[in-house]
């Protein structure tokens, strides 16, 4: 059974820096694409960032030049460093890992929350 947990979250102030992890079990061979989303309150889950297995990086408008992601393939994990935090960027943030069929999988979530 694959399960991906999250870790890394937390209380940070504005324009500090946090950096997820989401490490995956379960999985025989490795994911075509890993990423993050994140939902806050009263909002719909919206894309963060992805990387697929062969480099192609995607990002949110709103965290370009601020949020980069990586990718360990061979262990099937996936990071996100974030800077420059915002209040904005408040929500919990959920990791997401797709092969090319098949339904994706999801984290169980880790709630990050910028505030002074």
């Amino acid at each position: 059974q694959v399960q991906l947990v999250e870790s890394g979250g937390g209380l940070v102030q504005p324009g500090g820096s946090l950096r997820l992890s989401c490490a995956a079990s379960g999985v025989i061979g490795s994911f075509y694409a890993m990423g993050w989303y994140r939902q806050a309150p009263g909002k719909q889950r919206e894309l963060v960032a992805t990387k697929t297995n062969g480099g192609k990086v995607n990002y949110a408008d709103s965290v370009k030049d601020r949020f980069t992601i990586s990718r360990d393939i061979t262990k099937n994990t996936v990071y996100l460093q974030m800077n420059s935090l915002k209040p904005e960027d408040t929500a919990v943030y959920y990791c997401n890992a797709a092969f090319l069929i098949g339904v994706p999988y999801w984290g169980q979530g880790t709630q990050v929350t910028v505030s002074s």
